[in-house]
């Protein structure tokens, strides 16, 4: 496994293993748990709003990073970050990692890539977010075997 800086030509798998990493969630999970009129309002066109944010997600001059794990030149995961320098934090934007790659630490590589940019940009603190539901559990023990605290939030949503 091989972690480098993104290239534009890494665009489209970016947005293909996007799609494909959060589509269960939002699919099996979000829609079912919230309905069809939450769904709609908050995620109905997802896919859409991937490929937008996917391709803003490298931007240095604003210090938005992206690095990309592959495996024999196919690309099998990802990690994209941003760097507030004033406040000296920075944050893990998204994590995606391909189905097969799963469960090889690859995450925990992404994420240390990071971390380790980060630090080399001065920075004390770093924050990521995830989802409290069963599909996001495997991201929270990534998070908390990082040494990540997690920070108890609640968020409602009700149909008017």
């Amino acid at each position: 496994m091989f972690i480098r800086s993104y290239v534009q030509s890494d665009l489209a798998r970016l947005i293909e293993l996007t799609i494909e990493t959060f589509g269960p969630f939002y699919e099996q999970s979000f829609r079912p748990l919230m309905g069809e009129t939450i769904f709609a309002n908050q995620h109905g066109n997802w896919r859409d709003d991937y490929r937008k944010q996917v391709a803003e997600l490298h931007d240095p001059d604003q210090h938005k990073y992206v690095a990309v794990a592959e495996d024999n030149g196919v690309l099998s995961g990802y990690v994209a970050w941003s760097v507030n320098p004033e406040r000296r934090s920075g944050e893990v934007v998204i994590l995606a990692v391909s189905s097969q790659h799963r469960r090889e630490n690859l995450g925990t590589a992404l994420c240390e890539h990071a971390f380790d940019a980060m630090r080399i940009h001065g920075l004390d603190v770093v924050h990521i977010g995830t989802g409290g539901d069963d599909f996001h559990a495997p991201a929270r023990a990534l998070y908390e075997s990082l040494g990540c605290v997690q920070l108890p939030v609640a968020v409602y949503y009700r149909t008017l």
